[in-house]
């Protein structure tokens, strides 16, 4: 799993640290703790659905009124294994995931917007035996081993008796049409139930009335599938998945190369070089800069300012296209790359780059941004996508020489 962005372009701000991480793997638990439905209880007093919640089994408890509660008593499952993700630090969140925070935002601002993220967002429970399917629920159970559904939250009794519901800000996916390709195309967004049915979008994140059921599609995840947790994007990879993509030793080679064939800026003449992966976060001498309304790649340089007001329009002295100049930054996280093609794309208006194919991609996904509104946006630093085409082809100068 790796959550979008790639939390600044390849590394949490502050390292991978126990359960908060930029990416996360899934293996084989040494033993099975999946759990599947078993009992149903219809309780009529809020006692006896604390003393069943409390039999040390995981439940879930649906609250239709305050006189009746139905309980769903869960068993173990010996064939799976469950991963929860969620907000909460608590020991049941194997994965703890932070609020995506744009690349425009800094942590003032960041701190300052409070979580919509769930405390126990979503489980995902995988088959221990071949082919490994992975399946996603909407809700994860909490250090009393209970999912609890107020009496505001959506939910319903489905036509063969057994509860469902959804959580207050829902878990949205999105599976690519064609997997995770240079021909992949984006899907549809879906919200996911607690007991895993898939529901067409409600007519905002959290309003009380569900979507329509969508009894064609399902709730496995497929390589390339997009997680919203409203407030963070999870990104789904799986292992054949990963090993069809270039890894991070090829986008070394890709920068290598490119650095070899010594680009210059076309008014100093300057030799210009992407900076090393790990000098991602300083501007240096030699880093190419572009303008993002043509494309063509230069030096820093200090002139072609159009006005006071607005700093970053500059108009390039190539074309005279105006529009914004910005460092160019070699995307990092391999997991996003759809193709092994060299980085000749850049995203607008944040300059990150990456392959033709991988940008032309992302450019086209709507990411859910806020409770109601969808944006593309650049996977590596989140930044809110703009232009024609939310990426420009980049037109480097060879040496003159």
């Amino acid at each position: 799993i790796l959550p979008l962005p790639k939390e600044y372009n390849g590394a949490l701000p502050n390292g991978d640290r126990g359960r908060r991480k930029s990416r996360f793997a899934l293996y084989k638990r040494p033993k099975a703790n999946g759990v599947k439905p078993s009992t149903v209880h219809v309780i009529s007093t809020p006692q006896a659905s604390k003393a069943i919640s409390c039999k040390g089994q995981h439940s879930i408890s649906y609250t239709l009124s305050r006189n009746q509660t139905v309980v769903v008593e869960y068993t173990h499952d010996k064939d799976t294994d469950m991963f929860q993700v969620g907000r909460s630090t608590e020991s049941p969140i194997d994965f703890v995931v932070t609020d995506t925070i744009s690349g425009s935002q800094n942590n003032d601002e960041a701190q300052i917007t409070q979580s919509t993220i769930s405390r126990f967002a979503c489980r995902i429970v995988c088959d221990r035996n071949e082919p490994y399917t992975a399946r996603i629920f909407a809700a994860g159970f909490d250090s009393s081993k209970n999912i609890f559904l107020g009496e505001k939250a959506a939910k319903w009794k489905n036509p063969d008796g057994h509860m469902d519901g959804l959580t207050t800000n829902g878990v949205l996916v999105m599976h690519p049409r064609g997997g995770f390709t240079e021909e992949s195309q984006p899907g549809v967004w879906r919200e996911i139930s607690v007991c895993g049915d898939v529901y067409t979008l409600r007519e905002t994140r959290s309003a009380q009335q569900r979507g329509k059921l969508v009894e064609s599609e399902t709730n496995v995840l497929q390589d390339g599938s997009l997680i919203d947790l409203c407030g963070a994007t999870l990104l789904w990879r799986t292992a054949d998945g990963l090993f069809h993509t270039p890894t991070q030793k090829h986008i070394e080679a890709l920068r290598q190369e490119i650095n070899a064939a010594r680009p210059q800026c076309p008014v100093g003449l300057n030799t210009l070089a992407f900076p090393s992966i790990n000098r991602k976060d300083v501007v240096e001498e030699k880093q190419p800069w572009a303008y993002l309304s043509c494309g063509h790649v230069h030096g820093y340089h200090n002139w072609g300012h159009r006005s006071d007001t607005e700093a970053n329009e500059r108009e390039c002295p190539m074309c005279r296209t105006v529009g914004p100049y910005v460092p160019l930054w070699l995307g990092c996280e391999a997991g996003f790359y759809v193709d092994a093609g060299p980085p000749t794309h850049a995203f607008t208006p944040c300059g990150h780059v990456c392959s033709e194919k991988s940008a032309k991609y992302w450019s086209q996904i709507p990411l859910p941004h806020g409770t109601h509104a969808f944006h593309a946006a650049c996977p590596f630093c989140a930044t809110q996508l703009v232009g024609e085409q939310n990426c420009i082809k980049l037109i480097f100068q060879g040496p003159v020489d």
